[in-house]
């Protein structure tokens, strides 16, 4: 039938003298023609049960359609022209992730080594924090990067999360000092069960219960690896845990201070590395000092030589990359698919820190591990499906008692917001599939 609607002849002409005239229509098995060249085919913004006006319009006008090769009648691009953005953002975020992963392997190896010649975390976390200052006030001044447009509100707003943020890294850096880099980060694989725990009885949220159950592996698998490490230690263990409760506060601050706040993510992470400098500086002086970094600084360049400055500096400028990239690659992705990016960068990092500082590793302990890692997982899965699943069921409740729900607030709830403060591409609300109680809401 479309093949007939194409291959239409109308006469302007014979319309105007006759109403009658009978539209005449070609064979629709047309000849081979050899150089003939496909017209391109389109995808439309709408899905295929929401074509009919366009087909209605195809079999009413009989006419070619005068849109131009870029843009069909309904508005959609080529697939070629449309496919070519979206390459472009998969290699986007694909070097992310391989930056990313890199950066962090290459801290904690670098972290690792001036913490066992230089055992004082607090200077050592100071360092880390001054030397992202430092870059970011030189890009700001130079023109390299765009400097934000804050105010008091906004830092009062950052103040809480900063406080955590410090707590965080500082209980991270003892935690490296005491123990193995792959012990430490199998501890902190646990921070999804302290986010559930701490959401449930601090902020009265309820899970359904494979949210809880998801959790058991995390848990299982932790236990296991801390009963059967070589080199335990007690200081090392509850620092790992200190930074997973720290940064699951500093997530549930930064969720609720920063709505409305129009910062990217380099600036955010940037104000706030600032701002836990000058909350830091104080305790370090306070619990180490100048006289214990005097000492400990000789000791160590007379042991190592010259290239344990070159570490310091490279823990130092590599802490403060590796958090920088992962904030920007948050501009770009969904958080489902940055808590599974998570997940895989401490993989890498477990097994380069044990292949590289040849840390003994039975085997009952490896399987804790791999448990551990996999329930981090099954954890982001769960949580993904489970919001997919309230969200069909509020818009159904909402269809089923004729009421009007709001496109933006919906977005607003379930997905991540971008800095100009508008849902991100990936946050595409399927109006039509969520009016016919089908699909499912794309976040």
């Amino acid at each position: 039938m479309l093949a007939a609607a194409a291959s239409v002849k109308f006469s302007p002409a014979s319309a105007g003298t006759s109403s009658t005239t009978k539209l005449a229509f070609k064979p629709v098995h047309l000849p081979f023609l050899p150089n003939a060249v496909p017209r391109p085919l389109s995808l439309s913004a709408r899905p295929l049960y929401r074509q009919e006006p366009f087909l209605a319009a195809a079999r009413n006008d009989r006419a070619a359609s005068t849109a131009p090769p870029a843009a069909t009648a309904d508005g959609a691009r080529p697939v070629e022209t449309a496919a070519a953005p979206e390459a472009a953002k998969s290699a986007k975020i694909g070097v992310y992730f391989a930056t990313w992963w890199a950066l962090n392997v290459i801290f904690n190896i670098y972290n690792k080594k001036v913490l066992n010649a230089f055992p004082y975390p607090w200077l050592t976390s100071t360092l880390s924090l001054a030397a992202g200052s430092a870059i970011m006030l030189v890009s700001w001044a130079t023109r390299i990067a765009e400097a934000p447009q804050t105010d008091l509100d906004f830092w009062k707003a950052l103040s809480p999360v900063a406080i955590a943020h410090t707590i965080g890294h500082v209980a991270a850096t003892v935690s490296m000092a005491k123990v193995a880099v792959s012990f430490t980060h199998i501890i902190k694989s646990a921070e999804p069960a302290f986010s559930v725990l701490v959401s449930r009885f601090f902020l009265g949220e309820h899970f359904p219960l494979p949210v809880y159950f998801s959790l058991l592996p995390i848990i299982g698998g932790c236990a296991l690896a801390a009963v059967t490490e070589l080199n335990f230690n007690m200081i090392g263990f509850l620092g790992a845990m200190i930074s997973n409760l720290a940064f699951v506060f500093r997530n549930i601050f930064s969720k609720k201070g920063m709505k409305g706040k129009s910062v990217s993510g380099m600036n955010y992470y940037a104000c706030l590395s600032m701002l836990s400098l000058v909350i830091l500086l104080p305790f370090a002086f306070a619990m180490e000092g100048p006289k214990v970094w005097a000492a400990g600084w000789q000791n160590a360049v007379a042991e190592i030589g010259p290239n344990f400055v070159w570490w310091v500096a490279a823990q130092s400028v590599f802490y403060h990359l590796y958090n920088q990239v992962s904030y920007m690659s948050l501009d770009e992705i969904s958080p489902l698919t940055f808590s599974v990016g998570n997940t895989m960068k401490r993989i890498s990092v477990i097994v380069a820190s044990i292949i590289i500082f040849r840390t003994p590793v039975q085997p009952v302990n490896a399987l804790g591990a791999a448990i551990a890692i996999l329930g981090t997982f099954i954890y982001s899965q769960v949580i993904h499906l489970t919001r997919l699943t309230y969200l069909t069921a509020y818009v159904r409740k909402k269809e089923a008692s004729n009421s009007e729900f709001d496109t933006k607030t919906l977005l607003a709830s379930c997905c991540r917001q971008s800095s100009k403060g508008k849902p991100s591409k990936r946050c595409l609300f399927r109006r039509e599939s969520a009016r016919r109680r089908s699909d499912t809401i794309c976040c």
